[in-house]
């Protein structure tokens, strides 16, 4: 299943994504607003950032914006539009960006890992003992260490640009429910921002093509498709930077 099939099966409809398998090419530009956050990145960085911004002007387009810059904050973090919720992602031959209206969405994040095992050690350093209990145990042939990595950064990308709070791997407990492909994060008290944000949040991911993805969303105002809202929360029950 092609990338952007992949994503449009993750996320609703009223999310706009934009995939690119870009290979060795012609070098793409970015706008000049952009060129400050790769000004001493070396020629694979730029490669990586340019597609993937490549790829954010392609998705906002489709919700009807301009071409239009897609800046790095502080953190560097995309800065969107106003009134667009977004993230960006990529990984050894994949590049990927989804943006939605902050009306119909208050945050928004994607990952891309390929599917392989984590290497040695890792999964020590991005894990708790639940987690790492959970995978000893799981059934299938699954990178089940790599999917809590991509959920994890999914999460994260969703979190930092709500809460402008940071979040370490330990604190982001995560339970995967492999029937439904989906995923629940569990946020301590500690973690959670005297303003009114969930201590949950769920995602979904997917695993074919070599491409492990996984998306966080967390609903704006507006309710979701009551059709699709079934399926987004049908894990209990219950998506996935």
């Amino acid at each position: 299943m092609r990338g952007n099939l992949m994503l449009e099966k993750l996320l609703p409809p009223n999310v706009a994504v934009q995939t690119s398998r870009a290979s060795d090419g012609p070098e793409i530009q970015v706008m000049a607003e952009e060129e400050s956050a790769i000004a001493t990145a070396v020629k694979g960085r730029r490669r990586e950032f340019s597609i993937g911004r490549a790829c954010a002007r392609a998705a906002l387009c489709k919700l009807g914006f301009p071409s239009c810059p897609v800046p790095s904050g502080p953190n560097r973090e995309p800065l969107w539009p106003s009134g667009i919720v977004g993230s960006i992602t990529h990984c050894v031959g994949f590049y990927a960006a989804a943006v939605a209206m902050k009306k119909d969405f208050i945050a928004l994040g994607i990952d891309a890992e390929v599917d392989a095992e984590l290497p040695t050690g890792v999964l020590s350093l991005i894990s708790s003992d639940e987690e790492r209990h959970w995978i000893a145990n799981a059934s299938g042939h699954v990178n089940w260490g790599r999917l809590l990595f991509s959920a994890k950064e999914s999460i994260f990308k969703a979190w930092f640009p709500l809460t402008r709070e940071w979040l370490d791997f330990e604190d982001a407990v995560v339970t995967i429910i492999p029937d439904d492909g989906s995923f629940v994060a569990q946020l301590p008290h500690t973690c959670v921002p005297a303003k009114d944000c969930p201590r949950e949040l769920r995602g979904r991911f997917m695993i074919s093509n070599g491409l492990i993805l996984t998306a966080v969303l967390l609903d704006g105002p507006q309710p979701l498709d009551e059709s699709f809202a079934v399926e987004w929360v049908a894990a209990d029950g219950v998506e996935p930077g």
